[in-house]
């Protein structure tokens, strides 16, 4: 059995290709895809696609809500139906939270529901009490020179009088075809793109204010399975913009799942530098000198190899609990 797991983090290069998963909106008849400005390993300047941190997490949340329900765990009244105010949006929580310590309220929202534990949340009601998230994703960014994005043309059939008032509206060869259809531009980007996340296991049912744990061994493990299985699901299917008619292609996925046993944090390095594995396996290396058999390094070369690390932890593991 694997010792009880303190941090684990994931560094991944993804092969897209043909996605549109993160937009910044539109202008006219121009849908705009997210750009990002970056210092990749050479020291210079480069404009790439990237996919928001925030797109991965509200994918990763919406897999642990689905696999929540699944198997029972608690969730309040506004995570049941996946409100994106959570706890805060749960009125027995908050009548139940008045008079009570920020410490009391988060202890509360603990044994109430594992989205807000895992996911984390700000409590407004009557106060500004704080969970920080066990979660955490960087932006999946594009390696410069093999990422690129393309904007396509297509059209949306319009009937009747509606179908003069777009084409009037849109470009001048619309104008003069009277096609009775407005067209428009959808990007789709294609390339190599850098994850990074990270994962405070340890932390899952712990109160940072009271520090101690607010859940027993047993509910603090099925929720570490749940959290695992949720992150597995997030780069097996990553759900996001435009999938009904642009579902990515995913090429390839490989990298390294790095986990601690004891107190300290695990290593991460961007994908963005070509040689992050070996400068990941280098500082584990290093920790593992201070604290013997501490950081465990996996490399996977597919999805499928990924899906197996992620599956022996499942099985396997278990949260570490911080001396309180």
């Amino acid at each position: 059995m694997t010792k009880p797991v303190y941090s684990l983090s994931v560094c991944a290069r993804a092969t897209l290709d043909m996605h549109s998963l993160n937009n910044e909106g539109s202008e006219g008849t121009q849908i705009q895809t997210r750009m990002v400005d970056i210092v990749a390993a050479d020291g210079k300047l480069y404009n790439v696609n990237a996919i928001s941190g925030d797109m991965l997490k509200h994918i990763q949340a919406e897999h642990l809500y689905h696999i929540a329900r699944d198997r029972d765990l608690p969730l309040c009244a506004a995570c049941r139906v996946f409100d994106a105010n959570r706890i805060s949006a749960d009125e027995e929580y908050i009548a139940q939270i008045k008079g009570k310590s920020d410490a009391e309220a988060i202890d509360l929202m603990l044994e109430r529901c594992a989205l807000d534990d895992i996911e984390g949340n700000l409590i407004t009601a009557d106060r500004s009490t704080p969970r920080k998230s066990v979660v955490e994703f960087g932006w999946v960014v594009g390696v410069p020179e093999v990422t690129k994005t393309d904007s396509y043309f297509h059209v949306k059939y319009a009937s009747g009088g509606e179908a003069a008032r777009a084409a009037a509206a849109a470009d001048e060869e619309a104008r003069k075809a009277n096609l009775g259809q407005t067209p428009f531009h959808r990007p789709a980007s294609s390339g190599v793109y850098a994850v990074v996340s990270h994962y405070e296991v340890s932390r899952i049912g712990f109160n940072d204010i009271s520090r101690r744990y607010a859940l027993d061994e047993g509910a603090r493990l099925a929720r570490y399975k749940a959290l695992l299985e949720s992150v597995l699901y997030t780069f097996v299917q990553p759900a996001g913009a435009m999938r009904a008619a642009q579902l990515p292609h995913i090429v390839a996925f490989e990298g390294v799942v790095t986990y601690t046993t004891q107190v300290l944090p695990a290593p991460t390095v961007s994908p963005l530098n070509p040689n992050y594995l070996d400068d990941i396996a280098h500082v584990a290396e290093v920790l593992n000198k201070l604290h013997p058999g501490a950081v465990t390094v996996a490399r996977f070369a597919t999805l499928g190899e990924f899906a197996e690390v992620m599956q022996g932890l499942i099985d396997a593991g278990a949260p570490f609990t911080v001396a309180v």
